[in-house]
């Protein structure tokens, strides 16, 4: 099994579209990395955990789930690094693979040790990038080989069922 950890503050402040949305919306520009972290385990079936530090979310240490990837707060006193480690560790295994998304120098050599792959911010943005067209790709071959609805339908209803269709609201 292959699990992806992603340093999510990280991340958001090194992909371009997520840096600009976090001056406006820090938690929209989270919501945004999930979604797309979301993609990244549907097209590639890797475990993907997302850690975010606590100090920009007040509060107790979280943990969810949002589109089926792994969303962790630290601790009020507990890095995303410390975590990251601790989850390097505790779920490496010879049957598992860990890849650790950061552009922190530091970091990357702490979980090298920890026998995990790194993986910079933008070479997770460039593998982004390259699954998004390969998804469009794919889509429009779907929609030029579908047949046509005996139905017609706005472009608006069209995505609101394609959002339906993907477990989306």
């Amino acid at each position: 099994m292959n699990i992806l950890i992603v340093d999510g503050y990280n991340v958001i402040g090194a992909w371009p579209e997520l840096r600009a949305l976090k001056d406006k919306d820090l938690s929209a520009a989270r919501d945004r990395l999930i979604e797309k972290m979301a993609e990244y385990r549907a097209y590639s079936g890797y475990r993907v955990i997302v850690v975010f530090d606590a100090h920009f979310v007040k509060g107790t240490e979280k943990q969810y789930k949002n589109h089926n990837v792994e969303v962790i707060f630290t601790r009020t006193n507990e890095t995303a690094d410390e975590r990251i480690e601790k989850l390097a560790i505790s779920l490496n295994n010879i049957k598992t693979q860990i890849h650790v998304a950061t552009s922190d120098y530091t970091e990357q050599w702490a979980i090298f040790g920890q026998g995990a792959l790194r993986k910079s911010s933008r070479e997770l943005l460039n593998e982004m990038n390259n699954i998004e067209n390969r998804i469009d790709k794919k889509v429009k071959k779907i929609q030029e080989e579908r047949p046509f609805s005996r139905i017609p339908l706005s472009n608006e209803v069209s995505e609101i069922f394609e959002k339906w269709r993907r477990g989306k609201r």
